[in-house]
């Protein structure tokens, strides 16, 4: 399948490593003008320069910005006044057993899981709907619809995106505008590892602890194996496209089949 995005605005936030940067990889390699955000400036600098090593016909741009507060995301909007394809990434994760996960804690994880999606939602589909064309996306989870037991709290946030989609979908109905959800699986990514190590144990080699993170704590999976950042974000550019003109107010799957049911 030929994807072509030239002439598309793509805004990727949280993709300065794993998830968010493999899907800003993906979108720029399909043409997309790409904004890449972090919270620093040297994470943002750092990355661009990595992009354009790895795609060097890319056009990449960068936004340092905390886009889990009002703020940052008024910061954001300042930068780039509008985007076509707007993909929120971001998200926390941590093992915690939930009955010590505090009120703090439960706010911070709905603030950054949940929140900053919204807002820039809220920011930017406005303009998507006056030109007619334009695509939003939110990274969940398996975790949205089979609650992991060590991090209840992620898991809820993820489950709220599931909502929080399907409503801009409605909202946005019959504009040329698509809302979705990507239901990620378990990925092979840094923050990943060192949440494997945290499960298993730091004294096993990666091929061990990951067979026994599967094995243990994600048996579901059909894959048997974590996916890779790059399987998630040939997704999200695919939904990215005009292919995907008829999918909206869908939670689509890439969660190597983790999902024990038919539909999400």
């Amino acid at each position: 399948m030929d994807i072509d995005l030239s002439g598309r605005t793509a805004f990727v936030s949280g993709s300065t490593k794993g998830i968010g940067r493999a899907i800003a990889a993906g979108l720029a390699r399909a043409g997309a003008t790409t904004v890449v955000n972090g919270r620093s400036d040297k994470s943002v600098a750092d990355t661009l320069r990595a992009l354009r090593s790895e795609i060097p016909d890319a056009d990449l741009r960068g936004v340092a910005a905390d886009v889990a507060t009002a703020e940052g995301a008024e910061a954001l909007r300042g930068q780039v006044p509008a985007v076509d394809i707007l993909v929120n990434n971001l998200g926390i994760f941590e093992a915690r057993p939930v009955l010590d996960i505090d009120d703090d804690e439960w706010r911070r994880y709905f603030e950054v899981n949940v929140l900053s999606g919204v807002r820039l939602a809220r920011l930017y589909l406005p303009g998507m709907t006056e030109r007619g064309w334009g695509r939003v996306q939110f990274i969940a989870s398996d975790s949205a619809v089979v609650t992991p037991e060590e991090m209840v709290h992620y898991g809820v946030s993820k489950t709220a995106l599931l909502a929080v989609s399907r409503g801009y979908a409605k909202a946005v109905a019959g504009t040329g505008v698509t809302v979705n959800t990507v239901l990620a699986g378990p990925t092979h990514t840094g923050g990943v590892e060192d949440f494997v190590a945290e499960l298993v144990g730091d004294d096993l080699p990666w091929e061990e602890a990951q067979r026994r993170f599967i094995a243990e704590y994600r048996p579901n999976s059909l894959l048997r194996r974590l996916i890779e950042p790059e399987e998630i974000a040939n997704m999200v550019v695919y939904l990215g496209s005009a292919h995907a003109s008829a999918t909206t107010g869908a939670a689509v799957r890439v969660d190597g089949g983790y999902v024990d049911a038919i539909l999400p």
